[in-house]
């Protein structure tokens, strides 16, 4: 339904409360990145698909925020001024005391157009090698 957002993955019971979880806001080809990224860590990540961004189904967002303590919102578009960066603000700003480390928001890097050569497109867009780093690096924080 329109403005309600999907539980892609869950999390373990145990990895929550061990407080060893975490979970990616994302939307779009994120979902692909943080499934496939996920799968080195078992039980530990948690996967919110947005499905619409206006409306966006905050009290969802900010619900798994509050469970897991750490949060990485994931996009495709160009990480500054963006949506994904936006709705890590509002989660900062909302969630503060439920969080055990900052929000981190990924996205493309900034370049002034989408790369038409296959090396420099790979290298602009996040990829599930960059996923995975960010969560090892959060996990561990």
């Amino acid at each position: 339904p329109l403005g309600k957002a999907t539980l892609a993955q869950q999390a373990s019971t145990k990895e929550i409360n061990d407080g060893n979880s975490l979970c990616i806001i994302t939307y779009g080809m994120g979902v692909y990145w943080a499934k496939n990224s996920s799968k080195k860590f078992p039980g530990s990540v948690e996967i919110l698909d947005l499905r619409t961004l206006n409306p966006c189904d905050d009290e969802a967002v900010f619900e798994s925020v509050r469970r897991h303590g750490k949060c990485i919102v994931l996009t495709e578009e160009q990480i500054y001024n963006s949506f994904a960066q936006a709705l890590a603000g509002r989660i900062s700003y909302t969630c503060f005391r439920h969080l055990d480390a900052p929000v981190k928001a990924i996205g493309s890097k900034p370049l002034p157009a989408v790369a038409l050569i296959m090396i420099l497109e790979k290298a602009m867009l996040p990829s599930v090698e960059m996923v995975s780093d960010e969560i090892s690096a959060l996990l561990k924080s």
